[in-house]
């Protein structure tokens, strides 16, 4: 089938595709981080309406990213187990369509954010969205770096959430960016290690270094999530947050940090998969137990 043919759907078929398209389950993700940073940052009384707008707004930009990104690997995406039934490389949507589509979620969720919360949250929003679908995208292919510039969009969620609610970037953004930036390299390598076969099939970089599945790239893993544990009491030093958050914090980071010694122990997928569990249960309840713990 060529790049532009494209399947006769019907209409429930057609938003299904889209709704495929949204990748909502990692849209509604990199949302909620948002979200928890706000309500960390609102002191007083809570601007339901902001957050709203905050939610909705960064949700559809975060789509855009996504369909960016989507776009731009059609031909890779065919190559690859996991992404070969995405509606672009069947033909259930064509680019055109994608494009369109993603194009109308940018400019409605930044409207959303520029009118409704505040410039400079839309102006990180829409950084976030550049880097992960122009930058990031095309050097998954070149150098093992792709994952430290990834790393910077999928950690300004916090960031724009505090300054969704705040309106200033204070040293708590760059603090809750730093956490979730750390934690960005042994979720991503623990992915890219269970992925391998795919990835390698295309030509993505996307383990370290060398790229090998072995004790010097589960070294690093280990160091990276090991950074985590000083960095999760940062925000009960800084008097964001009290000190049951920095005890949770370091209970969650040394559970997550016992996964990465198996890692180092086996070199195996089966323990890479354990690394990337504990990755997606640490962050959401650190970031909760900060919202509740805060000062």
């Amino acid at each position: 089938m060529s790049q532009n043919q494209v399947i006769t759907l019907t209409y429930s078929d057609k938003l299904k595709a889209f709704g495929e398209l949204t990748k909502f389950r990692l849209s509604s993700l990199v949302v909620f981080s948002a979200a928890m940073t706000f309500l960390l940052a609102a002191k007083d009384h809570t601007d339901f309406l902001k957050l709203f707008s905050l939610v909705i707004g960064g949700f559809l930009v975060t789509v855009a990213a996504n369909i960016i990104n989507q776009v731009k690997e059609i031909e890779i995406d065919k190559l690859m187990k996991r992404t070969a039934n995405r509606p672009l490389p069947t033909g259930r949507l064509s680019k055109e369509e994608a494009m369109l589509f993603g194009m109308a979620c940018a400019v409605a969720g930044m409207l959303l954010l520029v009118v409704y919360v505040n410039v400079l949250t839309a102006a990180i929003t829409f950084l976030s969205m550049l880097l992960y679908g122009f930058v990031y995208t095309p050097l998954k292919s070149r150098t093992p770096l792709s994952v430290l510039v990834g790393a910077i969009p999928g950690a300004l969620p916090p960031m724009i959430g505090w300054v969704a609610e705040t309106g200033t970037l204070g040293i708590e953004a760059w603090v809750l960016f730093g956490i979730q930036f750390i934690w960005q390299f042994p979720h991503f390598w623990a992915i890219a290690w269970i992925l391998d076969d795919d990835y390698q099939r295309v030509g993505f970089k996307m383990l370290p270094n060398g790229g090998g599945k072995d004790m010097n790239t589960a070294f690093q893993i280990m160091i990276y999530t090991l950074f985590l544990l000083p960095l999760g009491m940062l925000p009960t030093q800084l008097g964001i947050t009290g000190p049951t958050s920095a005890i949770v914090a370091t209970i969650c980071g040394c559970m997550f940090l016992m996964t990465t010694f198996h890692l180092m122990k086996e070199c195996t997928a089966k323990a890479a998969r354990s690394i990337l569990l504990g990755s997606v249960i640490y962050l959401p309840i650190v970031q909760i137990v900060y919202v509740f713990d805060k000062i």
